[in-house]
């Protein structure tokens, strides 16, 4: 397996989450505090930890701290990159079967 593989893992492993999934669509209005999200996710602060962290390591998600707040968005780059991925990797090609097995 690539680091190529591993950080695409990343990206769909923040996406296959109810509650990540529920965090998303929470900072689609813009940037939230840590506090915030813990209101309305109604997870504990372990967990909702687990999946800032989740969501930040893929990209999607950017942090930055400002006090003792962490203060979270979506990030252009990462949410753009994640769309590539999708697109990428789900696209058929139209090559010939290499190997000959399609043609028996």
């Amino acid at each position: 397996m690539t680091n190529e593989h591993i950080e695409n893992a990343k990206v769909f492993k923040a996406f296959c989450d109810e509650t990540r999934l529920m965090v998303l669509s929470l900072l689609q209005n813009g940037e939230k505090c840590a506090c915030v999200l813990l209101e309305k996710v109604s997870v504990g602060q372990p967990t909702l930890s687990h999946h800032m962290k989740v969501l930040v390591d893929s990209g999607v998600v950017s942090a930055r701290k400002q006090g003792k707040w962490t203060y979270y968005s979506i990030s252009k780059n990462g949410s753009k990159k994640a769309k590539e991925l999708l697109e990428t990797l789900t696209s058929v090609t139209d090559a010939n079967c290499e190997t000959g097995c399609c043609n028996e």
